[in-house]
């Protein structure tokens, strides 16, 4: 069986948004003045050399617009070439593929996406699956890229009320802009 794992940018104090949604969110690309060749390269070996996306509606609609312009690009290329599994309502206007939607039963549909054979599956964005996801033991590993900032306000990785977990750390790197890669092996609730 195929491992799902989520990845993430986040804050010290958990904010994962990084774009004015419409909510007024202040601090678009809150990342970029960190971003080094050694982050780059974590991210990479992160994502794997071939991987499928899990990802909800909206993180796909902002992706589609961006990924797809980046050619000769290496996490373009990886995720170009990825398919996308989209959690959505409306999947007669996915465009950009190799593109599967998503319905019904969320948590049984990712029991049977990771059933089949193909790469690991990457969460990546879509706040509004990782609670859920946890909760049932779909997810095997949490990857965070924790940037030295607080932002106050903003989209969290975790809603309120998340089911308590255990999580083993397996790796960890910190780079000398400050950023700390976190790879977590998800070990059930607490």
């Amino acid at each position: 069986m195929r491992k799902l794992k989520i990845i993430e940018h986040i804050s010290l104090d958990g904010i994962i948004q990084h774009s004015d949604d419409g909510d007024g969110f202040p601090f678009s690309d809150w990342t970029a003045p960190y971003r080094t060749p050694t982050g780059r390269e974590a991210m990479l070996a992160a994502y794997g050399s071939e991987l499928d996306l899990l990802l909800g509606r909206h993180t796909y609609d902002i992706w589609s617009g961006y990924w797809p312009t980046m050619l000769v690009n290496p996490m373009g290329d990886l995720l170009n070439a990825a398919t996308k599994y989209v959690v959505t309502h409306h999947p007669e206007s996915l465009s950009w593929g190799p593109v599967e939607a998503v319905e019904g039963d969320i948590i049984e549909s990712v029991r049977q996406i990771k059933s089949r054979p193909g790469p690991d599956i990457i969460l990546a964005g879509s706040s509004s699956l990782t609670s859920s996801l946890l909760e049932h033991g779909v997810v095997d590993e949490v990857w965070l890229a924790i940037y030295p900032v607080l932002l106050g306000t903003g989209k969290r990785f975790f809603v309120e009320g998340t089911t308590a977990q255990k999580f083993t750390l397996i790796k960890t790197l910190a780079t000398p802009s400050g950023i700390v890669f976190n790879t977590y092996q998800v070990n059930g609730p607490l």
